[in-house]
């Protein structure tokens, strides 16, 4: 059973989401920590391919408190590890579709390692966004009725 640290719920109102990614992802000095305290933050985190590598921006770990002299940067850009192989495949997908690289979930596998979940993504609109907001509310509706 894996065990959720956090969800980047802001990526699941804001961008219809297609493939999902498991990846490690190369932490300093006392991240880890920090991980497991819960103190993340996903704010406006986001993944870029430079170089054949994949890259998570502005993910926000804060400083760890009692290793105050091994604190690093909190939003530095963070290597993701996946194979070479699934690099080019989801650069071959986001060039050809315009789509961008957003992570929905940090957590820990069955054997405490952490993993972060990232998602080829594509923008809502406003109006898809309401479109999203009334299904649930009606299907909100239709179960509260069933139940009667």
């Amino acid at each position: 059973m894996d065990n959720v640290v956090t969800t980047n719920k802001k990526a699941y109102r804001d961008f219809e989401l297609f493939d999902k990614y498991q990846c490690g992802i190369v932490l300093q000095g006392a991240e880890i920590k920090s991980v497991r305290a819960g103190k993340v933050n996903f704010k406006s985190a986001f993944a870029r391919i430079d170089e054949d590598e994949l890259f998570l921006f502005n993910l926000s770990i804060d400083p760890y408190v009692q290793a105050s002299y091994l604190a690093t940067l909190s939003e530095r850009p963070r290597k993701l590890l996946v194979h070479k192989r699934e690099v080019k495949k989801i650069y071959a997908v986001m060039s050809q579709k315009n789509m961008t690289l957003v992570p929905t979930q940090l957590y820990f596998n069955n054997r405490g390692i952490l993993k972060v979940e990232i998602a080829l993504a594509k923008g809502k609109r406003s109006f898809d966004k309401r479109d999203d907001i009334k299904k649930r509310s009606i299907d909100r509706e239709i179960d509260r009725r069933m139940k009667k």
